[in-house]
Formats: structure tokens, sequence, C-alpha cells
């Protein structure tokens, strides 16, 4: 008989322990094994070269941290059965599991506006089927339709074992300091009040804030560097310029399954859809990419140069819009360094916007030690939460460098 009830060795988080057998089988499962080949932050490896770990990375270290979460909260005195600690579990492990190809970069591109969490939840309902029910209390966890709250806060929302892994994790890979949150501390100082919602003890209040802040770091030095946004905004472009000319009558080269979905026309989910869609993950994009650099489709294959060459477009970032004169002047640059007469095709504004802590959606509340609980941003010993309320926005103006070439068709 089969042991499943292995150990993983996680570079970030030392030994991760699978303590359920169900666990085991749900990380063997295709769609979870998909995950390793779904990269955890898109071409940032453009940009940072060890930036190549995957979702299934980081699925196996939020569960890690979620056994860590549950722990302190039971060693605390909050009652958690055994079925409660298996569901929040398995409901972190599969959070991710509808991913598609680069992750958040595509994926209203392929499935129209199918959120990756509704595709998450659409393949946690199917496999509760195969494995007869046993994922019911994690789907009411995930949905936040679970009796108690925490739960649901531990696996989504502005303190949540899903950010702790990814803020570590990321750091790690990219080698951004500034993102290496200490995860054991602010999980030490987890607990849950009386109305059953997930509180951090009032003594933790700068643990939290150097949380919020490394994160609002990260954001801006990491995923939303202009060359990260960048590199995102291509593999849309891509996959735009790809759908519209297979509109047109053109035949790209692709795989089956990403040629079924350049194909594809706006209509609900299909069971075809979403097998097809567990079968793909980065390497077909990547694979068209390599293919269609060399695209009689001028736009088409300037992008995929883009990226697989490494060529990539020039940036400018801005705190606020570019002129309309200025990008007109970038456009009328770009069609004589390309030899075309649209570049305004390839020149364009990009905006990134971040509010660090949003004081409405599900606040970070602290537990004082008369037993009530207070808003972190309205306590008295916060020191930077006040800062950190109020919504950042960039500007990011793409266009052609001097040294790109052109002369191609443009469709």
């Amino acid at each position: 008989m089969q042991n499943k009830l292995k150990i993983i060795n996680d570079p970030v988080h030392g030994f991760i322990r699978i303590p359920y057998e169900i666990l085991f089988d749900i990380i063997e499962h295709p769609y979870f094994q998909r995950l390793r080949r779904i990269g955890q932050t898109g071409l940032l490896n453009l940009i940072f070269p060890g930036a190549t770990h995957t979702r299934f990375h980081h699925a196996l270290g939020a569960m890690h941290l979620m056994v860590t979460a549950l722990d302190t909260l039971k060693q605390k005195g909050v009652k958690i059965s055994e079925e409660e600690e298996k569901g929040a579990m398995l409901a972190i492990l599969m959070h991710d599991i509808g991913h598609g190809p680069f992750s958040h970069a595509l994926e209203s591109m392929l499935m129209d506006d199918w959120h990756h969490e509704n595709l998450s939840l659409l393949l946690m309902n199917r496999l509760n089927i195969e494995f007869e029910g046993q994922l019911s209390v994690a789907i009411e966890m995930f949905q936040g339709q679970y009796h108690r709250k925490f739960f649901n806060q531990l696996i989504s929302s502005q303190l949540d074992v899903d950010r702790l892994d990814y803020l570590k994790r990321d750091s790690f890979f990219t080698g951004v300091s500034e993102g290496n949150i200490n995860t054991q501390r602010i999980i030490s100082m987890m607990n849950v009040c009386e109305e059953g919602e997930l509180v951090i003890d009032a003594k933790g209040v700068y643990s939290i804030e150097n949380f919020l802040t490394a994160r609002m770091f990260m954001y801006w030095q990491v995923y939303y560097h202009k060359t990260s946004a960048l590199a995102e905004f291509i593999l849309v472009k891509v996959l735009e310029r790809a759908k519209y000319l297979v509109s047109q009558g053109f035949e790209l080269p692709a795989s089956g399954n990403l040629n079924y979905f350049l194909h594809r026309g706006k209509a609900a989910a299909s069971d075809e859809d979403v097998e097809r869609f567990t079968q793909l993950d980065d390497n077909d994009i990547i694979q068209a990419m390599k293919l269609w650099q060399n695209s009689e489709n001028y736009v088409l294959s300037y992008w995929c140069k883009c990226v697989i060459q490494r060529n990539l477009p020039k940036t400018i970032i801005s705190s606020h819009p570019f002129e309309a004169k200025f990008i007109e002047e970038k456009i009328k640059n770009g069609n004589e360094i390309l030899g075309i007469d649209n570049a305004n095709e390839v020149v364009h504004e990009i905006t990134r916007k971040l509010l660090p802590y949003d004081t409405e959606k599900q606040p970070i509340y602290l537990l004082q030690k008369d037993g009530t609980k207070l808003r972190l941003d309205e306590s008295e010993d916060q020191l930077l939460s006040g800062l950190i309320v109020n919504k950042t926005i960039r500007y990011i103006l793409t266009f052609p460098r001097e040294n790109a070439t052109g002369n191609l068709k443009v469709y």
C-alpha cells in the first residue's frame, strides 16, 4: 500500500508535511500537476532571472502556512476539528487550481471574463464528485459560506496565508529583500474573536504594518515594475492580435488546445472548454510565440520577438497621464523606426493602480487585552497604516526602441 503521508522539501519554508491522504491525492491529480507548468509570476524572469518558481510551489507553501496558522489558533484555545483542518488545507491547496497560462495576464483572453477563482471553484466541484464529496467543506470555506468566518479569511482576505506565502516566496526567488516578511511572527499573532472572525493580537501591530508596507514595495518594485508591467501587457497584446487574425481567416500555427481557444467565440464555458483549458500551460504560449515571431503580420511578429528575443520596447513611467501630443510624437517616430504606417499598434499607455490597505474591504482588526477589537488604521499604536490607505496610480508609456526593424506586411 502506497504511503501518501509525504514530506516535501521546500526552499522557502523547509519541510512541508502532507498529513492527510486526500491532500496527496489532490496533489497527484492532473489538474494540480498542471500547476508545475504555470509560472507564479508570469514573465517576471525577464527582469528578475531567478523568478522561475511555479503555482505548484506556491500552493504547497500556502498549505504549509495554513497548517501553521491552524496550529497557532488551536494553541490559543480555538476549537478546530479534524474535518475543518482538512477542509481548510484542501481549500488553500486548490485556491489557484483554475489559473491559466501565465496566470493573471491571460485569464480573460482565453475564457472571456472567467476569473481564475471561478474556474478554481468549477474544478473543485468536479474533483468533489470524483472524490465522493470529500471536498465539500473545503468548497464551503473557499466560497465564504462556512459558518465560521475565520476559515475563509485565512484563505482570502487582506491578511491571508496566500499573501503570506507569495510575498515571501516571490521575494526569495526575485532576490528583492523588501518583501521578505516574517511569516512565523505574523501567524503567531493571529487569533479569533468572539464573533468568529480572524484578528491580530494588538502587540502584533508593527508586524502587520511591516507586512502591508512590504506588499506595497513588492508591487511597485517587482509586480508593477515598469518592465514587468510591460511584459504582462505584451502577453495580452500577443493573444489579442492572434485572436483577431484568426477571426479574419488567417491560420496561425499553435498547439491543438491553444488553437481551439483562438477560434473560440464568446460563449458560456462548455465541458470541452474546461477539459481543454486544464491541458493548457505556459509551454503552449511560449511555443506559439516562438513560431509567431516569424509571422507575416508585423504587429504579431513584433510583440513575439519582444518576448522570445527579450528585445523589449522602451518604457517611461510617470505619476501623471502622458499628454496626447507626446504620445503622437512617439507614434510618428515609431512609424519611421519600424517602416510602417500604424505604430499606434505598438505605442501604448499602460496604467497600474494600487491600494496598499483597503479600510473598507475586510479591514484588519487588532484584538485588545480587554477582548474588544479595533481597526488597524484606528489604533493609536499604528505608525504607517494611515499613510497607505490611498490609491496610487502610475502611467507607463511603451514605444519602439531606435534599433527596432520592420518593413513587414501589416494587417
